[in-house]
C-alpha cells in the first residue's frame, strides 16, 4: 500500500483550472456584430472630475434601451429584433436574432446620478457620470518625513 500525501489546496487549484478551462470554451466572441451572450462590451475611463462609460449596443434603436444609473452601478438592458436576408444564386439565406440583454456595470466611484450626459450614436452609447464632490477630492497627499 502506497501513502500519497494529500494537499488540500492543490485541489482547490486543479478545481480553478478546470473552472477557467470550461469558462475558456464558453468565451463571448463577437458574432455579426453582436455578442453571443447578448450582454455589450464595456468601456470604462476614470478622470479627477467624472466617470466615462462607453456601451457597445449596435444595431438598436435608443429608444429599446433601458438605461438606469445609481450613484455606484450603471444597468442597461434591452431587446434585439434583428432578421438578416440574403439571396444570391439561388440560395435564401435567413437569419434572426432577438432576446433580451441586461448588464450591471458597478463604477470605481460615487457618482451624481442625476446629472448623466448621455449620447447614442452609431450603435455606441457614451454616458458622462461627474463624480460626487466627496470623490473628486479623495487624493490626500501623504507626509513622508
Amino acid at each position: 500500500m502506497t501513502l500519497v500525501r494529500w494537499a488540500p489546496f492543490r485541489e482547490i487549484d486543479t478545481l480553478r483550472r478546470e473552472m477557467d478551462r470550461l469558462f475558456d470554451t464558453l468565451a463571448i466572441e463577437p458574432v455579426n456584430g453582436f455578442m453571443t451572450s447578448g450582454a455589450p462590451a464595456v468601456e470604462i475611463h476614470e478622470t479627477p472630475e467624472a466617470v466615462q462609460l462607453k456601451a457597445e449596443i449596435p444595431g438598436m434603436d435608443a429608444k429599446d434601451l433601458d438605461v438606469q444609473v445609481s450613484a455606484e452601478s450603471v444597468a442597461i438592458s434591452g431587446e434585439r429584433k434583428t432578421e438578416t436576408r440574403t439571396e444570391e444564386k439561388g440560395f435564401f439565406r435567413s437569419e434572426f436574432r432577438y432576446g433580451k440583454f441586461s448588464r450591471v456595470i458597478p463604477l470605481p466611484a460615487r457618482v451624481q446620478n442625476d446629472k448623466v450626459e448621455a449620447e447614442y450614436k452609431d450603435g455606441i452609447l457614451t454616458l458622462t457620470l461627474p463624480k460626487v464632490e466627496a470623490e473628486k477630492n479623495k487624493v490626500v497627499k501623504v507626509n513622508l518625513g
